[in-house]
C-alpha cells in the first residue's frame, strides 16, 4: 500500500470517451483527487461520485483534477456518466495496472471462494507528483466533501 510521501504512480489509461489520458499530463498542472471505487452505478459508487461531481466547482477553484477509477469498461463509464450527469474524468482500468500499483485490491473469501475486490480508495497528488493523503477502505457517504477539505489545507 502506498503512504503520504511515496511517488504517485502514473499511468495512461482510457476514459469514458475512450481517449488516452495520461496522468503524468495533469499532475505538475494541478493537484489530482485519485479515487477508486469498486463499481459504476452501485448505491454506494453513485453516492461517491455524484457528492464529488457535485463539488467540482469548488475543486476546481482549489486547482484540483479529480479523477475517478474502476475496472468497468469504457462504455460503463459513459452509461455511468450520462445517466447521473457526472462531471469528472472515470478511468477504466480493466486490467487493474493502476489498482494494483496504488494497492486497492483485496483477495476477500466468501462462501469458500477468493476473489479479488477494489478497496474505495482516494489519493490526493501534489504538483510535484508525491501522495498528500493516502485513504483505504473509505464510506462514500460526505468523503468528497473531507476530501475536498483536505485539498483546501494544501
Amino acid at each position: 500500500m502506498l503512504k503520504e510521501g511515496d511517488k504517485a504512480p502514473l499511468l495512461t489509461l482510457p476514459d469514458a470517451d475512450m481517449n488516452r489520458v495520461d496522468m503524468a499530463e495533469i499532475v505538475g498542472k494541478s493537484l489530482v483527487v485519485l479515487f477508486f471505487y469498486p463499481r459504476d452505478d452501485t448505491p454506494g459508487c453513485t453516492l461517491e461520485a455524484t457528492e464529488f461531481s457535485d463539488l467540482m466547482e469548488r475543486f476546481e477553484a482549489a486547482d484540483t483534477r479529480l479523477l475517478g477509477v474502476s475496472r468497468d469498461t469504457c462504455v460503463s463509464h459513459g452509461a455511468f456518466r450520462d445517466k447521473f450527469g457526472l462531471t469528472m474524468t472515470l478511468l477504466a482500468d480493466v486490467e487493474a495496472e493502476l489498482c494494483r500499483a496504488y494497492g486497492v485490491l483485496q483477495t476477500r473469501e466468501r462462501n469458500g471462494v477468493s476473489r479479488e475486490v477494489l478497496l474505495r480508495s482516494t489519493f490526493i497528488i501534489n504538483k510535484q507528483g508525491v501522495i498528500e493523503y493516502a485513504l483505504y477502505d473509505v464510506s462514500p457517504g460526505e468523503h468528497a466533501e473531507l476530501v475536498l477539505g483536505l485539498v483546501q489545507r494544501l
